[in-house]
């Protein structure tokens, strides 16, 4: 469900209100910082529509109530963890300024999941660019990711994950590069991403462990 924010900049309160799917603490389970604690906060909404999508529950806003920033702030010292993962849906199809500048008043760090389809809003320390086909990332999304995670559902996939990767180079030399399969297809997709980063071995292979640890 795509949203012009220029129509309802006020629906959002300039950023102090998010359609909360969902959000809860758990182990941070794939790309560069598996094993991490962190809080994770999902919004609902969009419209890049990958059909291999585990949380297509997430792509209609309207589904989700719009909630208070500052609760889902309070909810998040409740916590040890000092980080946040901030994902969807797509996060960045809503202004995002209020929620960062709150977590880092209070020495939490901010991570966001992106497709890189729409432009960043907000402070970030960590930036996870998952581009997908649908809708291609912006080319200013490149140079300030500082992880390239890009899912593999069939071969022509690599192709795709070397385009990526040659944007990131040109643009921003600090990025890591993950291939990751896409969970359905994980059994048979492997080997292929195995030989493949021993091959180039500038990629590293990311996992979903979280669900081999029956974690959220």
């Amino acid at each position: 469900m795509q949203i012009s924010l220029d129509k309802e900049t006020d629906k959002f309160n300039d950023g102090r209100l998010l359609p909360l799917m969902e959000e809860f603490y758990t182990i941070q389970g794939e790309g560069y910082n598996t094993g991490k604690a962190a809080y994770f906060i999902r919004v609902g909404g969009c419209d890049v529509g990958c059909h291999w999508c585990d949380v297509k529950e997430s792509w209609d806003a309207s589904k989700h109530p719009l909630s208070h920033v500052d609760l889902i702030v309070k909810n998040v010292l409740e916590h040890p963890a000092k980080a946040v993962v901030v994902t969807g849906g797509e996060p960045s199809m809503y202004p995002l300024n209020y929620i960062t500048s709150e977590f880092k008043k209070r020495g939490i760090q901010t991570y966001i999941e992106t497709s890189g389809a729409y432009s960043l809003t907000g402070g970030w320390d960590w930036i996870c660019l998952s581009p997908k086909k649908t809708m291609q990332p912006l080319p200013e999304i490149y140079a300030c990711a500082h992880e390239l995670k890009v899912i593999i559902h069939n071969k022509n996939d690599f192709e795709w994950a070397e385009m990526n990767r040659q944007k990131c180079i040109n643009a921003n030399n600090e990025c890591h590069f993950f291939l990751q399969p896409e969970w359905s297809k994980a059994d048979n997709i492997m080997p292929m991403i195995v030989d493949y980063v021993m091959q180039n071995p500038n990629w590293k292979i990311s996992l979903q462990t979280h669900k081999y640890m029956h974690i959220p």
